[in-house]
């Protein structure tokens, strides 16, 4: 059995803050929406369904 590689989801600024589902997820594939924390590399994954989302090249965070 091969092992599905779920996507990745690319983000800009416009984008935060990041939350998944995202909205160009099928409505059948909803789970309980969760707010994204991202690593120092600008990557993050979703716990409920594993798609991995990463920031595009120049996205600045702003600290609240």
């Amino acid at each position: 059995m091969t092992q599905k590689t779920m996507p990745i989801v690319e983000l800009t600024a416009k984008d935060l803050p990041a939350h998944c589902p995202n909205p160009a997820m099928p409505l059948w594939s909803s789970h309980p929406r969760v707010f994204l924390d991202f690593d120092h590399h600008g990557e993050a994954k979703c716990p409920y369904c594993g798609t991995g989302y990463r920031l595009a090249p120049g996205t600045v965070l702003k600290n609240h």
